[in-house]
């Protein structure tokens, strides 16, 4: 704000003396008591102008006054006295020395005068009057202290000119607006004046001070010192505002920046946040902590940009010796307030060269170290410095810390516990997904798994399954809810499906068992379908065959999967919808499609398209854009779709994402034979099946591989139903040898006695093959084989 003149300028002699020395402004005022002109004094030395012995030394403090020699223009020499303020750099300008005395002190006036009047009763705490060219009048004993000279030197001087600051001109233009409106006025301010050692807290409560005929002839300027209220309030607010800022996620590095953040300025120039690293299996800190202590840098603020003031960056470890502040403070569990220069600060400065270059550098000047603590437990400690404020920590400024800080240690401490509690969550859930797909001859697979960002793990997942005749079964599920319970009923289910795809159910009647499971895990739990408590779940599951190119789909509440046939768009497939798993006694209905060699389908979890930025349509929509720029990578299909669709910032909800490309396989790998009934006529059917392996070059394995046909043929001939086929296929690590029939009755082994004739077949299968098993199919069942291929040299 600038100076208000709206008076006799000439009245005070001012000058501006610039940090250099040079004179940058002189007033008439100033022409008037030395004679000297504007112009021929500025730009020059203002030593020049003194005159004598007394030369006074350079002032340090921000104000200084004394009588000084000057030299008049005339050659005589001048004793003056001279008030000095300090005034910083602002606004572009740079700092300088503003230096005033009056020219004409004004006399007392009579006792009727009315600003003398006022002086007598008007003057309940620190009075001062001005008069009608704002001009100082008097001032009384408890003003005299609070600007600290006494009343005849400033007499006839401003407001401004007295006390110097920015503040002062507020003040002063406040002043003119009662003296012109004749209104009174309160303003507050936070200054400290010329007699004060600390800044204070000032109500200026202004009026009037009119004659008998009512004419406006000064103001009256009473000053009450309401610090401790002031303080209070701030301390009241600053709490508050912890209360609000501080807490707001589960992270303990965005948790503690909050309270770095609360604290600068409103307590501290600069504010670090270090904690301990938990040495205890079960994460907790120790409970005894010996010095020397090493801490980790979570989080720090300064007030000036970039925090030049630290020498740990946030990430970073170091030790802190006994004599440290950080030590002391956690050690024995109090806080610790120290000033420079101090034998214990000393102490452990003389040992870190770089924080004591640091500390001198930036003239630090006062320490307060905080334990963090909540539950028993101490967590770490926050340190305040003051190196801009030149005022010291006092007892309130630490009982005000420690309030904070203990609000900050309880939002600390839960955001430990939960990120602790989600790690767990998300090994669990990792150990419960497959780690690799497996590589098959059926599809090429990729998946993508991302837990929820706030919420934390969830119940999503994915699976791969090899079955049998070289078919594969690709399964995506979502269990309702999050958290630990949420993914250990996953991993059930999952283990289920496992099972079920084992004894080769169709998915609808696998979706069925399925429904079953939840059914009684919700029963389990107490709660009914429907409950709020009760497990939940939806899924979709489909078996692909690369013999037949053909894949069978049931789903149970869960999004359709998105298709991308060779050459053609993206689109979602039309199926039946199914219930969710957990009504129990509805049905599941299965689709069957053709899908040409190199197809894509994308299986995923709600999350990946709902969320609450945008409704299901718009992230479906962003789905099938995602899937429409082919690449041969199908881990950067994941990739791109997870960076299409989802919102920036972290899922709302977990997400798995599975996909896969179709493969088949040729006509020339399948060989078939239709068996004929009677046991007699087999052998010619085993003279072709050692003349196809010859053909695949498999030669090498032929003499197991007919042992393993004779012996299912003839099961099938003997228990089994016509028709009877056999097929053979060659992939490209094992022979697969299947034989079907119309009979429904799964084969079993058992261990045959010394004297029985029969039961050792299919033990002679089991001990020749990889694995072996049966399934069912719609016109009978299946009874299949697997030889290990080996190489011909």
């Amino acid at each position: 704000m600038s100076p208000v003149h709206p008076f006799d300028d000439a009245a005070t002699a001012r000058a501006v003396i610039g940090d250099d020395g040079t004179l940058v402004a002189w007033n008439d005022g100033a022409r008037r008591l030395l004679g000297h002109r504007a112009a021929e004094v500025v730009g020059r030395p203002a030593a020049r102008l003194l005159a004598g012995a007394g030369t006074p030394a350079a002032p340090t403090a921000p104000r200084w006054d004394g009588t000084v020699e000057l030299r008049h223009r005339d050659g005589r020499t001048v004793p003056v006295w001279l008030l000095a303020h300090r005034r910083p750099p602002r606004a572009g300008r740079p700092g300088d020395w503003l230096v005033v005395t009056p020219l004409t002190g004004r006399a007392p006036d009579t006792p009727d005068d009315p600003p003398d009047t006022a002086v007598l009763t008007q003057s309940p705490c620190a009075v001062a009057v001005y008069d009608d060219r704002l001009r100082l009048c008097r001032m009384n004993d408890a003003m005299t202290e609070v600007v600290g000279l006494p009343e005849e030197r400033v007499r006839g001087l401003r407001l401004s000119e007295i006390g110097g600051k920015p503040q002062s001109e507020e003040l002063e233009a406040a002043l003119l607006g009662v003296l012109t409106t004749g209104r009174p006025r309160d303003v507050h301010t936070y200054t400290r004046t010329g007699g004060e050692e600390r800044a204070h807290a000032w109500l200026a409560r202004m009026a009037p001070i009119t004659d008998a005929a009512g004419r406006v002839r000064g103001v009256c300027l009473a000053a009450h010192d309401f610090t401790d209220n002031y303080l209070a309030r701030e301390r009241l607010q600053l709490v508050n505002e912890a209360s609000m800022r501080i807490g707001t996620t589960l992270d303990v590095a965005r948790t503690a920046q909050e309270l770095a953040d609360v604290c600068v300025p409103a307590l501290a120039d600069f504010v670090s946040i270090d904690l301990l690293d938990p040495r205890r299996l079960d994460g907790e800190p120790a409970r005894r902590i010996t010095a020397p202590v090493t801490l980790r840098r979570v989080a720090h603020r300064s007030v000036l940009p970039g925090s030049p003031e630290a020498v740990t960056e946030p990430g970073q470890v170091a030790d802190y010796p006994e004599s440290s502040p950080q030590a002391g403070s956690l050690t024995s569990g109090r806080t610790v307030v120290g000033s420079m220069p101090s034998e214990n600060l000393t102490r452990w400065l003389s040992t870190d060269s770089a924080r004591a270059r640091r500390a001198l550098e930036f003239g630090v000047h006062s320490v307060m170290s905080v334990p963090v603590g909540a539950r028993g437990l101490t967590l770490g400690v926050a340190v305040l410095s003051r190196h801009r404020r030149r005022d010291p920590f006092t007892p309130d400024d630490v009982l005000l810390a420690e309030e904070v800080t203990a609000r900050a240690a309880v939002c600390i401490d839960n955001a430990r516990r939960y990120s602790r509690e989600r790690e767990t969550a998300i090994a669990l859930q990792r150990s419960l997904l497959p780690r690799t797909l497996p590589r098959t001859a059926a599809v090429q697979a990729a998946s993508r798994y991302l837990p929820a960002a706030r919420a934390g793990v969830g119940g999503d997942w994915f699976d791969v399954i090899q079955l049998s005749g070289m078919r594969v079964a690709m399964v995506v599920g979502d269990v309702v809810g999050h958290g630990i319970h949420a993914s250990a009923t996953m991993g059930r289910l999952r283990t289920a499906v496992r099972t079920l795809a084992d004894i080769d159910l169709a998915p609808d009647e696998l979706l069925t068992h399925l429904d079953d499971l939840v059914v009684r895990l919700s029963e389990e739990s107490g709660e009914s379908a429907g409950d709020a408590g009760a497990v939940g779940a939806t899924c979709l599951y489909a078996v692909y065959d690369p013999v037949s190119r053909r894949c069978t789909v049931a789903r149970a509440g869960h999004p359709p999967p998105v298709l991308v046939p060779p050459g053609g768009p993206p689109r979602q497939l039309d199926l039946p919808a199914g219930p969710p798993l957990g009504l129990g006694g509805l049905p599941f209905e299965s689709a069957d499609l053709k899908l040409p060699e190199g197809s894509v389908l994308a299986l995923y979890t709600d999350g990946l398209i709902d969320n609450r930025e945008r409704d299901v349509g718009a992230g479906h929509r962003l789905l099938l854009e995602a899937l429409a720029a082919r690449t041969d990578s199908l881990d950067e299909t994941c990739d791109r779709i997870l960076r299409r669709v989802l919102p920036p910032g972290g899922v709302p909800d977990d997400v798995a994402l599975l996909v896969a490309r179709t493969r088949g396989l040729s006509a020339c790998q399948v060989a078939s034979w239709d068996i004929p009934g009677d046991p007699a006529l087999v052998a010619p059917v085993r003279k072709e099946v050692v003349d196809q392996l010859d053909t695949w070059a498999l030669s090498g394995i032929s003499f197991t591989a007919e042992l393993v046909v004779s012996e299912l043929v003839t099961n099938a001939i003997r228990y089994g139903a016509r028709p009877i086929r056999l097929r053979l296929i060659h992939g490209a690590e094992t022979l697969i040898c299947e034989v079907s029939d119309t009979n429904h009755t799964a084969p079993h082994l058992r261990r045959a006695k010394t004297w029985d004739e029969g039961g050792r077949g299919l033990l002679l299968v089991a001990q020749l093959t990889q694995r072996w098993g049966s399934r069912h199919t719609a016109e009978g069942k299946t009874i299949w084989a697997e030889l290990a291929l080996v190489e011909e040299e």
